[in-house]
């Protein structure tokens, strides 16, 4: 629940996020300053407003701050001046010799990120960092691989307050690439780009049989790539798709599932992948557009997947398209609105064609929303609409700078006592030099990790605990780190803790459990294309064109076979359990790249043809 902050203090409150706004503008793009001060004022930018705009229970004053909200925020202020002031001297001693200051800001740093992640996204995480400390601390004392040796409280305060903990590489991607991001779409939103988005997708597949459950997968990727907050996502997008959805004649639990699976899938899609992209580039140390080159065919493949088993599930249900005047003219809409676009292409154009820099691409794409609105008297961005953008730009990012900041907390507990290291030997050992049951490990792992979690954390301690895994059997770094990040996506959508799944549950009114199984039939494919591209990583664009281009084709076919097995429908009829277990098979033959599994998989989709056609064939004979 977010504070409706009024009056006086709720002005400053405002206030504090616009400057927020501009202080990450000026020094990001005009005045760059040392990365360890400016990551403090992006914390405590973040530890302030998340008091103010959250309160601490539901029994908390909803419209106004509580003196003990004031006084964590004073605290959290004169934390970062301190460990600003002490910058040169601190680098000296952090971890070795901390001073008494050091461990007094230090314990009131973690425990205001835990308060703040707590207040935004609940207990889970928060309890997670706190059995993570104990660990530090009390760990020497277990047995085998999970004991470690014995420190102190000075040793584990100081660490989670270094470069490798809170400050390390997931509170640096949120402050260095992921805030102006945010920035810019909050920009688009205040422009009008929410409705375009949903109108754009309309006009464009809502005519066609189940059109709404369509408009959802267009609209909902747009929206997801951007916000990288799947639940976030569902709220947005399906308080339009899924009433559309449920008029045109899906049950609810399918149009909540189609909601959940399709912002889900979002923030695997490029070019923005909900920020994810940005952090891989930074653990991995390669550059961004080499990451969303290589999760495009999987992404293309997620959605493929979605939009046909949607297409099916109309064609059972004899379901049509939405009528002529429900749909805007597509004509009309790019002729008043698509100026809209041009942000988003601006964006894309300077970080994959210029190769810009992801804070340059974002301040233009920021800039490029003011001078396309400019034109017109309807669509210019007054002084109210910059404001309100610049605020909720602030507000938004709080999400993710909880979430980094926690998991940088966790992330420096497992470099202090290397549970890490020994999670991945585990993970080998118990696997016993299986690749596939490593995989499978993984995966599970994956998925209990991101329950509850929301995907930046989830991957963050997936990156530390299981990717190592993987790339000790032989995987390449980049296949590892996608095939981690697939799952704690997919989390989002996996019974019993489906949170997205849970969310459109609740918008449609339906079983929030049984939309969380639908969830996983719909986005069947996605669980397993990680393993493909994880065997053979021509799926992520290594190899050859030629080579490349092939797996993508024979892909395709795999995934609509598999599509069409789990929805038992093929033109107009019902196909039989065999016929869906010759698709299964050709599927699992066909999405994986290799010659001869391709040409099995070619032959058992024939064979579901040559049956149809016996099988209809000796209908007529028996009519005859």
């Amino acid at each position: 629940m977010v504070r409706d902050n009024k009056g006086l203090f709720g002005k400053a409150v405002i206030l504090i996020s616009i400057i927020m706004s501009l202080v990450h503008i000026y020094l990001l793009g005009f005045n760059p300053i040392d990365p360890w001060v400016f990551l403090h004022l992006h914390l405590v930018f973040g530890v302030v407003l998340t008091l103010f705009f959250y309160p601490a229970t539901s029994r908390s004053p909803q419209d106004k701050q509580s003196f003990w909200d004031i006084a964590a925020a004073i605290l959290a202020v004169m934390a970062a001046i301190y460990f600003i002031i002490e910058a040169n001297a601190i680098s000296y001693r952090i971890i070795v010799a901390p001073t008494k200051l050091d461990l007094i800001f230090g314990v009131i740093i973690i425990l205001l990120i835990l308060e703040i992640t707590r207040r935004i996204l609940g207990l889970i995480l928060p309890i997670v960092a706190i059995l993570s400390l104990l660990y530090a601390r009390y760990g020497n004392v277990l047995p085998g691989i999970l004991g470690h040796r014995d420190y102190s409280w000075p040793t584990i305060i100081s660490q989670c307050t270094s470069t490798s903990a809170i400050f390390g590489v997931s509170l640096y991607a949120s402050a260095y690439y992921v805030f102006l991001l945010v920035l810019f779409s909050a920009f688009l939103y205040a422009a009008g780009a929410g409705p375009f988005l949903i109108d754009l997708a309309t006009a464009i597949t809502g005519r066609q049989r189940g059109g709404p459950a369509k408009v959802a997968i267009f609209s909902s990727a747009l929206f997801g790539t951007i916000s990288g907050n799947s639940v976030a996502n569902v709220i947005a997008t399906g308080s339009i798709t899924i009433p559309m959805m449920k008029k045109t004649g899906y049950k609810s639990g399918f149009a909540a599932a189609v909601e959940a699976v399709a912002s889900s899938g979002g923030q695997i899609m490029p070019p923005i992948m909900g920020s994810a992209a940005f952090i891989m580039a930074q653990l991995l140390g390669i550059s961004y557009l080499k990451i969303a080159v290589s999760a495009l065919i999987p992404a293309i493949l997620y959605f493929i997947s979605l939009y046909v088993m949607i297409d099916l599930e109309a064609g059972k249900l004899g379901l049509r398209g939405l009528q002529k005047e429900e749909i805007p003219s597509l004509r009309r809409l790019l002729r008043d609105q698509g100026y809209l676009v041009t942000p988003i292409l601006v964006l894309i154009f300077s970080l994959v064609v210029l190769r810009t820099s992801v804070i340059r691409s974002a301040l233009w794409a920021i800039a490029s929303v003011l001078v396309v609105t400019a034109f017109r008297r309807e669509s210019r961005m007054g002084l109210s609409k910059i404001v309100k953008a610049l605020c909720d730009g602030a507000k938004t990012s709080l999400t993710v700078i909880s979430a980094c900041a926690c998991a940088g907390l966790i992330i420096g507990v497992f470099f202090l006592t290397g549970i890490g290291f020994k999670a991945s030997e585990a993970i080998l050992s118990l696997a016993g030099g299986s690749t596939f049951l490593v995989l499978v490990m993984s995966a599970v792992s994956a998925l209990i990790l991101g329950m509850g979690m929301p995907t930046t954390a989830s991957y963050l301690i997936c990156a530390a605990i299981v990717a190592p895994a993987l790339i000790e059997i032989g995987i390449t770094p980049l296949a590892a780190h996608l095939f981690v990040f697939y799952f704690a996506c997919l989390s989002a959508i996996t019974p019993p803790v489906a949170l997205a799944a849970y969310a459109g549950a609740g918008l449609a009114n339906a079983n929030a459990m049984k939309v969380g199984f639908i969830a996983v039939k719909l986005g069947a494919v996605a669980y397993l294309i990680p393993f493909m591209f994880a065997y053979g990583p021509t799926l992520i664009g290594q190899g050859k064109l030629s080579g490349i281009l092939m797996a993508f084709a024979t892909a395709i076919i795999g995934t609509i076979a598999l599509a069409t097995s789990l929805q038992g429908w093929i033109r107009d009829r019902v196909i039989s359990l065999a016929e869906r277990a010759l698709l299964f098979g050709a599927a699992l033959c066909m999405i994986k790249s290799d010659f001869i599994t391709d040409i099995v998989g070619l032959a058992l989709i024939a064979s579901v043809f040559v049956i149809g056609w016996i099988s209809k064939h000796l209908k007529f004979r028996s009519l005859d």
